[in-house]
């Protein structure tokens, strides 16, 4: 089973549904890309998923050109804000889906609130692909 989850910048939301998607199983193939993708992974991002174990700072933030060519079984979006474009995949894929979350890189505030975003947008995102999981991958 192959999935790519796209983002914007792949440096947030779509790493993290990747490191967890790929701490559910680890026998799936799962990449994350970006369609601007930034080449670096945000840190908070990075800082809050160590925080419960999983290890993301290994990833790469790579463009979607690297896996157009590819066959997917899901190509998942998790772009969330009204004023956010969502990539489009023109690759071979079985099923589209949009699982979409807030983006907390874009929150404004105290140290304190902003971590607290990151926090919340981790666990919408862990409930999430926890229930695609569940729902499409396990039945």
């Amino acid at each position: 089973m192959k999935v790519l989850i796209l983002c914007t910048g792949n440096s947030c939301r779509s790493q993290m549904a990747h490191g967890f998607l790929q701490s559910f199983d680890k026998n799936l193939t799962v990449c994350s890309a970006g369609t601007e993708a930034s080449g670096k992974l945000n840190t908070k991002a990075v800082q809050v998923m160590q925080e419960i174990g999983i290890d993301i700072s290994g990833h790469t933030s790579d463009s979607v050109e690297k896996y157009l060519s590819e066959a997917w079984d899901y190509v998942i979006t998790v772009c969330g804000g009204a004023n956010e474009s969502c990539p489009a995949f023109t690759g071979d894929v079985k099923h589209r889906m949009h699982i979409g979350f807030d983006d907390p890189s874009h929150a404004i505030g105290t140290d304190e609130f902003i971590i607290s975003e990151f926090h919340r947008v981790r666990d919408e995102i862990k409930d999430g692909f926890y229930q695609f999981y569940t729902n499409q991958i396990k039945s």
